[in-house]
């Protein structure tokens, strides 16, 4: 949590860092010169832009140290081992099916089965719920079976 009045005084280093009056900082952050002088005399807290606008305008100003008073002020410039390299390869994309889930499902479609007769209604129990479907002739183009593991199958039983 931001403790307003050590950032107050953060606040007023950097004004003394700068030799600058808080009329010219609010200026030059770009914030109204009555909003800067209710946030030096605690009456309003910093705003999420407020601070943005400081970090922007004033490079040598550390985030962590103007909220939390970690780190350091002015902020030392950092080296080219510390900085963290840019991504030049994608990693490997996620493998999209398991072979050892899908082998240990059973294949529900390989065997033949007898169609029912025409506008029969099959009741079954399915999570404790009784469903009823009515069964006509139509013809199955295509089942699609998801996993929770995000695996799915494909079955097309006229191929």
């Amino acid at each position: 949590m931001l403790n307003i009045d050590d950032f107050i005084k953060r606040l007023e280093l950097l004004l003394d860092y700068y030799s600058i009056s808080a009329s010219v900082f609010a200026d030059k952050v770009g914030v109204q010169r009555s909003g800067m002088s209710h946030l030096l005399s605690g009456r309003n807290k910093p705003s999420l832009d407020f601070v943005l606008k400081i970090v922007e305008n004033f490079p040598e100003v550390d985030l962590y140290w103007l909220l939390e008073g970690s780190g350091e002020f002015p902020k030392k410039e950092r080296s080219a081992q510390q900085t963290v390299p840019p991504i030049t390869e994608l990693p490997p994309a996620p493998v999209q099916i398991k072979t050892e889930v899908a082998a240990a499902m059973p294949d529900l479609f390989s065997a033949a089965q007898e169609p029912p007769a025409e506008n029969n209604t099959e009741e079954r129990v399915v999570a404790g719920a009784t469903q009823s479907n009515t069964i006509n002739n139509d013809e199955i183009e295509r089942i699609v079976i998801f996993y929770k593991s995000g695996v799915f199958k494909n079955y097309n039983p006229g191929n």
